[in-house]
């Protein structure tokens, strides 16, 4: 039929008119993660070549120039380059705050500013594993400019949660949060074989504006690595307990290393945002997969399977300790990415977060 077409999530009436929109495999994944993500029928899922492009999609959408953003300090390598090398030049103006724990929220909101369009979160955080309160950083968004309903024009929040999966943390069930993102790449996917990336909202308007960037800047995600991104999905229950169950016994011997200064897992008791109770950080940040309190007799609690930890001793000493440690690993391969069926370490200060100045 010939009439106007609007970019949204998932295809109209007409079907699948051209592969630069979209195509029914492509389509048919997505929808499996909007499903995981808790997306209703107003919103959508939107599937990218990779973690990075969805990542900087959902910010193209939403920012142009003369715009604020509030990112947190530790954030994921590509997205903090991404900041300095594009966003800035291109006149968006950016605050980097701490978001960690309980004193995040205010750190937020004392960055917002009249023109501030995205509240960006990464929780738990690449590579410290430290909790954002969403539900905290929801709350003080609503309380300066108003709830979407209210006040369409409020800034997009939007929370990165690869490290947990919609397994563990739903962000979109959280009041205030707009926009939930992942790099498929890694637990979701699980198999190492693919590069992928997913960004689900329950709007429509938002889902509207991405659509946009997919279709004439990025790409949706081709038909086979959406094939296998089903594939992986499908066992994605099982591989995070197992993840889980693996990674606290890691964990717990590295929290014991005289050679060890920190480790940082959300599933220790030691761990900073870990203070107890089902109310505290970790615990609304660990679901483990269930929907209800009834679950926690046959699903276990698990953290998953991302561990951070520092090497003893001080500057450059540490540095070398930590890089003998990656290179002498026999069953633990040195390389970049996680949540797949090995185990990975990687230098994060060489490897994914080199781009990121030693005192930023």
């Amino acid at each position: 039929r010939l009439h106007d077409k609007k970019e949204a999530a998932y295809t109209d009436q007409d079907g699948f008119v051209y592969s630069r929109w979209g195509s029914p495999t492509n389509e048919a994944c997505a929808k499996q993660i909007g499903a995981l993500e808790g997306v209703d029928q107003r919103g959508g899922t939107l599937l990218f070549g990779s973690g990075m492009s969805g990542i900087t999609s959902a910010l193209m959408s939403a920012l142009k120039a003369g715009d604020h953003a509030v990112f947190p300090y530790t954030v994921y390598g590509g997205t903090h380059e991404f900041i300095k090398e594009f966003a800035i030049h291109w006149g968006i103006e950016v605050d980097f705050i701490d978001a960690a724990g309980e004193n995040g929220p205010d750190a937020y909101k004392a960055a917002l500013r009249e023109n501030t369009k995205v509240v960006y979160c990464e929780t738990p955080a690449n590579p410290t594993c430290r909790i954002t309160d969403l539900k905290g950083v929801g709350r003080v968004v609503d309380e300066v400019y108003g709830t979407r309903e209210e006040n369409p024009n409020r800034p997009w929040v939007m929370v990165d949660g690869t490290f947990a999966t919609p397994y563990h943390q739903r962000a979109l069930d959280i009041p205030g949060v707009d926009v939930s993102i992942q790099s498929c790449t890694k637990y979701l996917g699980g198999h190492s074989d693919i590069l992928a990336g997913s960004v689900s909202s329950k709007s429509p308007e938002f889902c509207h504006g991405i659509a946009k960037v997919q279709k004439l800047i990025t790409a949706p995600l081709n038909p086979m690595d959406s094939y296998l991104l089903m594939r992986g999905i499908r066992t994605l229950d099982v591989r995070m307990q197992r993840h889980g169950e693996n990674a606290l016994q890691v964990a717990k011997m590295l929290d014991e290393h005289p050679l060890v200064a920190s480790t940082f897992y959300p599933g220790l008791e030691n761990h900073p945002d870990n203070t107890g109770g089902d109310d505290c950080l970790v615990a609304q940040a660990f679901r483990s997969g269930r929907d209800s309190p009834e679950d926690a007799s046959f699903m276990p609690q698990t953290y998953g399977g991302m561990i951070a930890f520092i090497v003893a001793g001080e500057g450059d000493v540490a540095l070398e300790r930590a890089k003998k440690v990656c290179e002498g690993l026999r069953v633990v391969n040195l390389a970049v990415s996680l949540g797949s069926v090995e185990s990975l370490v990687e230098h994060p200060a060489s490897m994914t977060h080199a781009m990121i100045p030693r005192e930023d």
